[in-house]
């Protein structure tokens, strides 16, 4: 995998949950103490560099490195009072990377995605999440469904999320495990996995547009968590 961008190949370079074999940096980035990590550092044209990624937008550096490793979804169920965040069928690598960055921020202990018919996490997901990626576990299973089932058993408490729920967001107190349930652009949750939930609930919407995009309104139904669970 071609990791480009700053944070993506720095961030790599901190967590070591995969080997960085190789990087290739303008002149200047190359003389950049954070890339002492990395084995082998080739200085390269920026024209050179964008070939070799495939983007523009690689801010002087892309880097060579092995497979994601991806999380065991079970052990994200293990700590004490986890919050997991599971994406059903999320296909927008970007919105994939913003909730990935917000989820680590947030402290949570991992995001889990299905294994088809949704982005995996790929060069675009880790320059999106700003080298998040690198430090969040995520995990793939085959079933959303059944995954909630499991998180249930393991004392966790499921709240999908969709715009039209009649259960206002403040209202649970999320103390416990939580699972929050987000889905697909467009589309929301599916019917199976929705009713796998425990609860359904929304965001407020006051103004004329009726949705957020899916990444923004993880991010506030996170913190929103986040700030329940520490009033609790």
């Amino acid at each position: 995998m071609i990791l480009y961008g700053r944070n993506p190949v720095r961030e790599a370079l901190r967590a070591g949950r995969r080997p960085v074999h190789e990087a290739w940096a303008t002149e200047r980035v190359a003389r950049e103490d954070w890339l002492a990590g990395v084995g082998d550092v080739h200085v390269a044209s920026a024209e050179e560099i964008a070939l070799r990624c495939g983007s523009d937008s690689h801010q002087g550096v892309c880097a060579r490195a092995g497979d994601y490793p991806y999380a065991d979804p079970r052990a994200l169920l293990t700590g004490e009072e986890p919050l997991v965040v599971v994406l059903d069928e999320i296909q927008d690598p970007h919105n994939l990377g913003a909730i990935c960055r917000t989820a680590e921020c947030a402290g949570a202990a991992g995001v889990v995605i299905p294994q088809r018919r949704a982005a995996e996490v790929t060069p675009a997901v880790a320059k999106a999440s700003a080298g998040a990626v690198e430090h969040l576990p995520i995990a793939r299973v085959r079933n959303v469904a059944d995954y909630l089932a499991q998180a249930k058993d393991a004392g966790c408490w499921c709240y999908g999320a969709a715009a039209e729920a009649a259960v206002d967001y403040t209202r649970p107190d999320y103390t416990g495990g939580v699972v929050l349930v987000v889905g697909a652009e467009g589309k929301g949750l599916r019917p199976r996995v929705a009713a796998a939930c425990d609860e359904i609930i929304s965001l407020p919407m006051h103004g004329r547009i009726s949705s957020l995009n899916v990444s923004a309104a993880t991010s506030a139904l996170l913190y929103g968590i986040l700030q329940r669970r520490e009033n609790a």
